[in-house]
């Protein structure tokens, strides 16, 4: 699939200006860069533009401001880290647009790297305003998209750009469309997804989509309780959606209709308690007390799972089994996930995840690095699960 975008293996890039999408709006506390993912996610691009001799321009955004530049959001913040582990030094134009930015770009050499300012503290980017589009075009004469993360958003420097100039998609966002064609257009199957979260409401389309894409629709999380009750089975006082009891019938025939087989746990993991090392008890679904809360999947519906990862070929993954962040009732995401996880190990599995919740259940169990491949892309991630058209990667096809 990845065949059908231009990737830089097509680009001439030496002594060009190079304008380059990252998504650089990262963890920061107290100054200091908490997860360095995304980072790690850009460095094969920039360093590859570097030693091809391009003008490296950096756009990106930073935080949400609303009204024009201000100093919480510059991404002077971000600079070193970014510049540290490139191991290059990075030059800072106070302004992404007009003078500053041109007289910045027109001081670079070959195999410089530039960061201009914020692209959000103009209004024509999230308007992908075409004037807005022409004041960053003529920075530049080539552009490249490295930014999956931010590629729903149809913005001047996410999709504007790439009908302004020929375009590429950088080394990230290759390697994400490889993933992601592999998880769900051209999988080896069979294939199984695993949807967790709160709330159907949320993933309505994500479920209708999967539900034409795979063999197996396991579902987790709270949401899980909603196709329990809906079949009739009591959930106590757990997270539920009782207006949804129809959509969730209808969800389940559909299924039916696609020969996909959606698998609810059998058995779950209760409290009276949402906190930490509350009392509890493992009950098979069905038998929940009136006074009782759903928190994690049982170890039965674990199994089940398990056996189910060794007779597939391909997962894909959004959304922890249960309240993942408090244990023990993080246990069966978990056990999961190690399991995905040495199967995956042992080359007998493609396993491709994302989502904020699920990236941080994966980490906390030790697997993440084991995983075939991890998106740190949320909403696009989503939206692609949902089988809906990214703007940013629309604009990359040949």
């Amino acid at each position: 699939m990845t065949s059908t975008y231009r990737t830089l293996d097509q680009a001439n890039v030496s002594g060009k200006r190079v304008l380059l999408r990252l998504d650089l709006n990262l963890p920061m506390e107290n100054g200091r860069l908490s997860d360095a993912t995304r980072v790690e996610r850009v460095l094969p691009t920039l360093r590859e533009l570097r030693s091809k001799g391009a003008k490296t321009i950096i756009l990106a955004h930073f935080g949400r401001p609303k009204n024009g530049p201000d100093a919480e959001d510059s991404l002077k913040h971000i600079i070193e880290a970014v510049a540290g582990p490139l191991g290059a030094p990075i030059a800072f134009a106070s302004d992404c647009v007009g003078p500053v930015a041109e007289k910045a770009v027109a001081a670079m050499r070959n195999g410089d790297v530039l960061m201009l300012e914020n692209t959000r503290f103009h209004e024509g980017e999230e308007k992908n305003d075409p004037a807005f589009v022409a004041h960053l075009a003529k920075l530049g004469d080539i552009y490249v998209n490295d930014g999956f993360s931010v590629a729903h958003r149809a913005h001047a420097s996410t999709e504007g750009l790439a009908h302004a100039l020929p375009s590429y998609a950088g080394r990230g966002m290759q390697a994400e469309l490889a993933a992601l064609s592999s998880a769900l257009e051209n999988p080896k199957r069979p294939v199984a997804a695993i949807v967790g979260g709160a709330k159907i409401s949320t993933k309505l389309d994500l479920l209708g989509n999967l539900s034409k894409k795979v063999d197996f629709l396991i579902i987790g999380g709270a949401m899980a309780n909603t196709f329990l009750a809906a079949r009739g089975e009591p959930v106590g006082k757990s997270l539920c959606e009782r207006d949804l009891f129809d959509t969730a019938r209808k969800i389940i025939e559909a299924a039916a209709a696609e020969k996909c087989e959606i698998v609810l746990p059998i058995d779950v993991v209760v409290a009276k308690e949402f906190k930490a090392r509350a009392p509890s008890r493992v009950v098979d679904a069905g038998h929940v007390g009136d006074d009782e809360m759903i928190l994690d999947i049982g170890p039965k519906s674990v199994a089940k799972v398990e056996k189910l990862l060794a007779e597939i070929k391909t997962l894909v993954w959004n959304g922890p089994f249960g309240a993942f962040e408090l244990q023990p009732f993080d246990a069966g995401t978990v056990a999961v996930a190690k399991a995905a996880a040495t199967l995956t190990d042992a080359g007998k599995l493609v396993t491709v995840a994302g989502g904020g919740d699920t990236v941080s259940a994966l980490n906390q169990a030790g697997v993440g690095e084991r995983f075939t491949y991890i998106s740190t892309a949320g909403g696009a991630f989503l939206e692609w699960l949902e089988g809906k058209s990214l703007p940013g990667v629309e604009a990359l096809r040949a």
